[in-house]
């Protein structure tokens, strides 16, 4: 069976190193396609392909249906352009291939809108945090009149983004000259960064929210159209070389099976959550796989390889292993060749 990973997360070279460990018998050939034909995961593919740059969202999409048909695709898991791919499986049915995607297009499309999707989102066992949208400078120092006095601190982020890029907590005493000195990472003058909106004048949405101060929890899971089929849990410790915690916490796994079962989440996804008040809050989820799905793997559950033979033979057919609970893991840093 011939599977396709297109350019997509660098988390896709563990995902095809850990579905090559599992595939004993050979099952699957496994294909990675990037522009970079550098790209660490293409060494560890049986093929690699180069993609093409600079095609519009429906130029890539045919070029994709294109390559499944000239490479006799049985499966293909996108990454790039997922979004749009979500709403073709009809055209690539025809040509023989199923696409595996995390979600349906609509889903998609709002599980990436971070204001939206807090909005449409009633989830009492882990409520999202107090938020407001802003696209001005008024709009921000409106919604900083309307949480500040509820909340000891607030902190900022895009309405769209991944890997928490263009986050940042508001420090109300310290301008950013100084935070820097003080090698404070990801935190911002309150002053200076109503300096630099104002110079802006509009930019794209933007989220002020309550700052949750608490651990954070990363959910790494495997789905059956909504069923979840499996969920490991890491908890981040704080302090450098102490790794990650499983942490099997019941109120968080229940709340990823109505988060998996309301969106209808397929193949391997992420929930993340961080604790507020005592009790874990919703921050986002990830509908690909995380930056530490093999950290999830080790305890125990194969998740792209059980992701993979659910979606090829049925998720009933599947054993799927008992998570280590309690146990601490880490990820290495390893150097290799690159082609």
């Amino acid at each position: 069976m011939r599977v396709w990973y297109n350019r997509t997360f660098s988390s896709v070279y563990a995902a095809i190193e850990l579905i090559r460990k599992a595939d004993a018998d050979g099952r699957f050939t496994l294909i990675h396609s990037n522009p970079n034909r550098h790209a660490p995961a293409g060494r560890l593919a049986h093929a690699f392909y180069g993609e093409p740059t600079g095609l519009d969202t429906d130029a890539y999409v045919d070029w994709c249906l294109g390559f499944c048909r000239e490479h006799a695709i049985d499966i293909f898991v996108p990454g790039r352009e997922a979004t749009a791919l979500a709403a073709e499986h009809a055209r690539f049915a025809d040509a023989g291939t199923r696409v595996l995607s995390a979600a349906s297009q609509a889903s998609l499309q709002l599980l990436h809108d971070k204001a939206r999707f807090y909005c449409e989102t009633d989830l009492p066992q882990a409520p999202v945090a107090d938020f407001r949208r802003f696209e001005t400078l008024e709009e921000f120092d409106e919604a900083y009149r309307q949480l500040r006095p509820r909340h000891a601190k607030l902190c900022v982020k895009p309405t769209h983004s991944i890997y928490g890029l263009g986050f940042a907590l508001i420090d109300e005493e310290r301008n950013s000259a100084e935070l820097l000195l003080a090698g404070a990472e990801y935190q911002v003058g309150h002053e200076d960064l109503r300096r630099g909106l104002a110079a802006l004048g509009s930019f794209r949405g933007m989220l002020l929210m309550e700052y949750l101060d608490g651990p954070e929890y990363s959910v790494d899971c495997v789905g059956d159209e909504g069923r979840l089929v499996c969920a490991v849990v890491r908890r981040k410790l704080s302090g450098a070389g102490n790794g990650q915690l499983i942490d099997q916490r019941a109120d968080i796994l229940d709340a990823t099976a109505r988060l998996a079962a309301r969106h209808r989440l397929n193949g391997v996804f992420n929930v993340q959550f961080r604790e507020g008040g005592g009790r874990p809050r919703l921050l986002e989820i990830n509908p690909r796989m995380s930056g530490g799905i093999g950290m999830a793997c080790v305890a125990g559950p194969n998740l792209p390889y059980l992701a993979l033979r659910g979606f090829a033979d049925g998720f009933d057919t599947l054993e799927v292993p008992e998570v280590r609970n309690g146990i601490r893991v880490a990820e290495i840093a390893q150097a290799v060749e690159l082609a």
